[in-house]
């Protein structure tokens, strides 16, 4: 379960670290635009105000608390959530150009992948994740790339999963670059 899966976010008690910090900050932002075309949204966007409120009151409101490591983890955390944003934002131009390429609008999607209107805004604009069936629809409709389609990002906790895994493995054949999980070490 994905804790900023629009479903679950009203159930969400607290922000318990930066990256949810981040990404509850970047959503709200979102939300404030997109409610004002789906006012179902706005409880859920107040919800992550307040959960943003209280996180920074708690972790960043004195500033002699503050430490050089918490700064670099917030860092870190920042450059995650813009990456996928970029993602998101890039992703969401290919399928409106592919989307006017074929004389199709967002609606006429909605429509063939079976989502409402306003479920598939959210798709788009990384509100929602895209079901693997949606992803696999629009790869062959639109003959979009799978790499444009699906995110390169994986959850904190599958990353710090497969590191461990690997090291305990200690095959020499099998490794992965820092890089190659620069984005979710936070």
């Amino acid at each position: 379960m994905d804790k900023f899966d629009i479903d679950n976010v009203l159930q969400l008690v607290e922000l318990s670290n930066e990256l949810e910090f981040e990404k509850a900050s970047a959503l709200q932002l979102k939300l404030r635009w997109m409610q004002k075309e789906d006012e179902s949204l706005s409880p859920i966007r107040e919800h992550l105000r307040l959960l943003v409120r209280d996180y920074e009151n708690k972790h960043w409101s004195n500033i002699d608390s503050i430490t050089d490591e918490q700064i670099e983890i917030n860092f870190k955390a920042e450059r995650l959530v813009s990456a996928e944003n970029k993602f998101i934002s890039e992703r969401r131009e290919i399928l409106k150009s592919k989307l006017k390429a074929y004389g199709l609008s967002q609606s006429d999607l909605a429509k063939i992948l079976g989502h409402r209107a306003n479920y598939m805004s959210e798709l788009i604009n990384g509100i929602r994740p895209f079901s693997k069936d949606d992803i696999v629809v629009i790869h062959r409709l639109l003959k979009i790339k799978l790499d444009s389609l699906i995110s390169p990002f994986v959850k904190e906790d599958v990353a710090r999963h497969v590191r461990t895994t690997l090291e305990t493995l200690n095959k020499q054949k099998v490794k992965l670059s820092k890089k190659d999980f620069d984005f979710v070490e936070i």
